[in-house]
């Protein structure tokens, strides 16, 4: 892939993807086609991340396509600068995230978040899971945070959920 034009190819197979759902196809092994997911590969990306983007943006209208484009770019940029290139070690599962009721200093969600972040930036988030999803845009919102900033936050922070709390209630 050209690494000067990979936001094109995303938002082509976006699109397409997008065309798909709107037509019917829910399968997620129709909605992406083999060569499509080669190419999210590349760029850290599974098919179920952009299916989850596009079903949650016709069910509920958000995220939009800058919200995954941006997200997509710090998880391409954690695996090309941070991971160099090198797969996930591990998948993080349902037992392995935090109970969403879990607090840190009294704030609901942010152990879970983090830990969603750090795995999504890790490529090792299970499909079962989207970071993104509803309940970390109410998250985000509370806080004022764009779901790709909150990734780059998470990796600045290492994944430290008390580092990220500390940067979160002095955020602008």
């Amino acid at each position: 892939m050209d690494n000067t034009k990979w936001h094109q190819a995303l938002k082509e197979i976006y699109s397409k993807v997008q065309n798909r759902y709107q037509s019917g196809v829910r399968d997620l092994n129709q909605i992406v086609t083999d060569q499509e997911a080669m190419a999210l590969a590349e760029l850290g990306l599974r098919p179920i991340h952009v299916f989850d983007h596009v079903d949650d943006f016709a069910r509920y209208g958000e995220p939009d396509w800058e919200t995954f484009l941006l997200v997509a770019s710090a998880r391409r940029d954690y695996l090309l600068w941070h991971m160099n290139r090198a797969p996930a070690s591990h998948i993080i599962r349902a037992e392995d995230l935090p109970p969403k009721n879990q607090e840190l200093e009294g704030i609901p969600w942010l152990p879970r978040i983090v830990t969603k972040a750090q795995a999504f930036l890790e490529g090792s988030l299970s499909d079962d899971f989207m970071y993104g999803c509803g309940g970390d845009r109410e998250f985000l919102r509370k806080f004022n945070i764009h779901a790709a900033d909150f990734l780059r936050l998470v990796w600045a922070c290492h994944g430290d959920p008390v580092k990220v709390l500390a940067r979160l209630t002095n955020h602008p």
